[in-house]
């Protein structure tokens, strides 16, 4: 039987950060769906389809290397609901620090009581990229910051030209 997870996020950009988890997710199951998180509350620099035509690009090379499949979809909705759609008995999440831990133990809390068949798995980011957040690399791209130990080069090209048009 294929082990299935979800890596939810919104993924405005992509980061090293997020690649890291992708690559190490898929050292442990067959497939991955990235479910791209769309909500009305939040403005990303990217639209969703920008997003995933991103992620598809830097996550093709994480696929050959490790065998896994990957999926990108898109979700507005809860995640258990999402992952109950892909077929998956897993929600990734990656974790940076203690902050994340007690912002994502509650919510894997709720998820375990809306769907017990759906367990949540943490992944540790590898020290190297345990610093970067989304949030920061958008701030540092909008101020003509160098974003490439940040980001693949693929993003990096892309922020830049959102923000020179901007």
């Amino acid at each position: 039987m294929a082990r299935t997870a979800l890596y939810t996020g919104t993924f405005d950009p992509v980061t090293n950060g997020h690649l890291d988890v992708i690559r190490r997710a898929c050292r442990l199951v067959d497939r991955l769906v990235i479910a791209i998180g769309v909500h009305s509350a939040k403005t990303p620099v990217f639209s969703a389809e920008e997003r995933a035509a991103m992620l598809e690009e830097v996550c093709a090379p994480v696929s050959a290397e490790t065998g896994a499949a990957i999926e990108v979809v898109t979700f507005s909705d809860l995640a258990v609901a999402a992952a109950r759609r892909a077929g998956a008995t897993i929600i990734l999440r990656g974790l940076r620090d203690g902050t994340d831990f007690d912002y994502e133990m509650p919510m894997a809390a709720m998820n375990e009581t809306m769907a017990p068949e759906v367990e949540t798995v943490f992944l540790p980011a590898s020290p190297e990229v345990r610093f970067i957040t989304a949030t920061l690399v958008r701030q540092i791209a909008a101020m003509g910051g160098d974003i490439g130990g940040f980001v693949p080069p693929l993003v990096a090209e892309r922020l830049r030209a959102k923000f020179a048009a901007r």
